[in-house]
């Protein structure tokens, strides 16, 4: 257990490599209920969200969802988030746990009249049930990403939002706080393997997901950080003129994937030569090499392009590549 954004979080229950291929092959469950939830409530919620946040909200129709960021006037990123359209123009914002208390106060310090935000974190608990065999060991049909609606796991009434963090099929499973234990048990009892922290990270990490803090944050821009799909430039949101110039002009540095060379495993804030800087980085256990993420010129961000990472005091030999950087159909 380690500390983690107020929270006590497991990093692993039986290891991290078993608890990864568990995902990879069949079903894994995660405990992610120290996300935040938002709620963004009101007949002027959806021109509020709009305005604020970096993807067309007006295309989110009722029982949908949508990956977007909260940025700042000069493109930084508060926060990658989702949003889910609820009915009579509601709307509820899952944030990053390290972040719940700035993007409230963010978006609080702008509330116009007409909305309220109101932080309901406290009030939900959000097990992530992912893997090839997910859904029919917990008893759910398909259905499109990005989607939700209510329905009962184990008797358990929950919001069943088509979304997760692991690039495999799978849900995530909002319901009320009293009722997550019950939950959880239920889907471990079906044969679903309990994940930590450790799992995870190496899951995101090999499909190419960003973690906020590690790389985005609020210095770094959604167009640098290969995010420049969620910014739909020709609405009005705040960052949208400093997004627009970067893309323009095209940014000094990108976010690249890369695959080691030589036995070694990148970690974070490992300089890669020319001025880079690792972000991310881990043993991919599918590939069995090292992997990461980082920052590079945008001179070295083409495919195929050779790196020189400081590994401990030694130069080890990288080569970016095309996200993401594991996919079951290559």
């Amino acid at each position: 257990m380690v500390p983690f954004a107020g929270w006590e979080m497991p990093v692993q229950y039986e290891g991290v490599i078993p608890e990864h291929m568990a995902v990879r092959t069949r079903a894994g469950a995660f405990d992610v209920s120290h996300m935040g939830q938002l709620h963004v409530d009101g007949p002027a919620a959806q021109a509020f969200l709009q305005s604020v946040l970096s993807n067309d909200v007006d295309r989110v129709q009722d029982g949908g969802a949508q990956y977007t960021l909260l940025t700042t006037e000069s493109g930084g990123i508060v926060d990658d988030l989702i949003v889910y359209r609820l009915s009579h123009g509601c709307f509820l914002l899952v944030v990053n746990a390290g972040n719940r208390q700035a993007a409230y106060e963010w978006l609080k310090e702008r509330e116009p009249r007409g909305v309220e935000v109101r932080d309901a974190s406290d009030e939900y608990g959000l097990v992530a049930v992912q893997g090839p065999a997910s859904l029919g060991l917990i008893g759910l049909g398909e259905a499109p990403a990005f989607t939700h609606a209510v329905g009962e796991v184990a008797g358990v009434e929950t919001m069943i939002c088509r979304t997760g963090y692991t690039g495999e099929t799978g849900v995530e499973l909002m319901c009320p706080a009293e009722d997550v234990v019950p939950l959880w048990n239920a889907v471990l009892e079906r044969g679903v393997v309990p994940c930590g922290l450790g799992a995870r990270d190496t899951l995101r990490l090999e499909v190419c997901y960003p973690l906020h803090g590690n790389d985005i944050t609020q210095e770094t821009d959604a167009i640098s950080a290969g995010l420049g799909w969620v910014c739909a430039l020709d609405t009005e949101f705040t960052g949208r003129d400093a997004l627009r110039e970067v893309k323009e002009n095209g940014p000094e540095r990108r976010l690249v994937a890369f695959v080691m060379d030589e036995k070694a495993i990148p970690r974070q804030g490992m300089a890669i030569a020319g001025g880079g800087e690792v972000t991310s980085g881990t043993h991919s256990p599918m590939l069995d090499v090292g992997i990461g993420l980082g920052y590079v010129p945008a001179a070295q961000a083409t495919v195929g392009t050779g790196l020189e990472i400081d590994v401990r005091g030694k130069d080890r030999h990288a080569t970016v590549v095309k996200k993401p950087i594991y996919d079951k159909e290559r």
